[in-house]
């Protein structure tokens, strides 16, 4: 089974993937090859997670500029 590239999920697909990746470290049942590939899709994931909240952050900030007030109309 393939996994999807992470920049094609959204943020609940990367958020639900990693905390799969988390549950399955946490066991503690894997390999060390099998932990170590788990952790490189873990940071991917947590780095797509990031864009999208940063992304996210980056449009209220927009939205919040272009409703303000201007100081004429205080």
């Amino acid at each position: 089974m393939s996994t999807p590239d992470v920049e094609s999920l959204s943020y609940e697909q990367a958020r639900d993937e990693l905390q799969d990746v988390v549950r399955r470290l946490e066991t503690g049942a894997a390999s060390l090859e099998e932990s170590m590939q788990l952790w490189e899709r873990g940071e991917a994931l947590a780095a797509r997670c990031q864009q999208w909240l940063d992304g996210a952050r980056e449009k209220l900030e927009q939205v919040q500029q272009a409703t303000a007030p201007s100081p004429e109309e205080e």
